[in-house]
């Protein structure tokens, strides 16, 4: 069998008996299957993109959402969280961005030093040009708080226009209704937790609702995460439901 200039193989014609002649060729169709190696390379689908500064909130807020996410869904809910949804070898850049585009929604947790953070910022910025919607929480900060630190501008390593998106989306982050959740710093113990105790605090929050310090703290926190966990459901639900009757009518179609 051999094959010709275009790939099809093909198979000779067999001279018939008494003539001597050299053998001709015909072209013989086969089946070629391709595969698509793309398919795992393609972003993954979020329901949930948690955007958050990591310093201030990835051992507090961040993860207890993530985890409260997935025990109310059953794990039928997939929220990206950086630490938690890479595995080591992930290319940052398109790990955290393919995220954003792929997302249903998400929850921008503004902390102490969100606004130091060039992801952070960077992330903000892409979720509210792709028209995502956009759960703000304000962790320990108020929205007039949500400004560019001096050393961001002076640093020369943004241009204007990114500056300008940096801006405009913390404006519309201030504009959206959110939750929050301040200390008072003189009075209240500020909580930081390991990972080995996370799994406690919203059991934690009905046992030791009416206990001061550190329980009063925890109490407050799970509180803050049981309310942003609920209304991320009550979202999904609108957006599911929203999306039915259109499949019913593309499936008339």
């Amino acid at each position: 069998m051999a094959s010709n200039s275009m790939g099809l193989e093909e198979e000779p014609i067999m001279p018939l008996e008494g003539k001597r002649s050299r053998p001709q060729w015909r072209p013989v169709a086969r089946r070629v299957e391709y595969h698509d190696d793309d398919e795992d390379t393609k972003p993954k689908r979020y329901d949930v993109f948690i955007n958050h500064r990591g310093a201030d909130t990835k051992r507090t807020v961040a993860r207890l959402l993530y985890d409260q996410l997935e025990h109310l869904s059953g794990g039928a809910i997939r929220s990206f969280l950086d630490n938690m949804s890479m595995r080591p070898g992930d290319h940052l850049e398109e790990s955290i961005f393919g995220a954003v585009r792929e997302c249903g929604l998400a929850v921008a947790i503004f902390s102490k030093r969100y606004c130091d953070s060039d992801y952070c910022l960077r992330e903000l910025a892409a979720l509210v040009e792709a028209r995502k919607t956009i759960i703000p929480v304000f962790y320990d900060v108020q929205p007039s708080d949500l400004v560019l630190p001096p050393e961001l501008l002076e640093s020369g390593e943004h241009p204007p226009r990114d500056i300008e998106r940096f801006r405009f989306a913390l404006r519309e982050a201030k504009r959206t209704a959110g939750l929050g959740l301040t200390y008072d710093h003189a009075t209240e113990y500020v909580p930081y937790y390991t990972p080995a105790v996370i799994s406690a605090f919203i059991s934690c929050h009905c046992r030791h609702s009416r206990m001061t310090g550190l329980f009063s703290a925890c109490s407050d926190l799970a509180e803050l995460v049981s309310a942003i966990a609920n209304a991320v459901m009550e979202r999904i639900q609108e957006m599911q439901s929203a999306q039915q009757p259109r499949q019913m009518i593309v499936s008339r179609l």
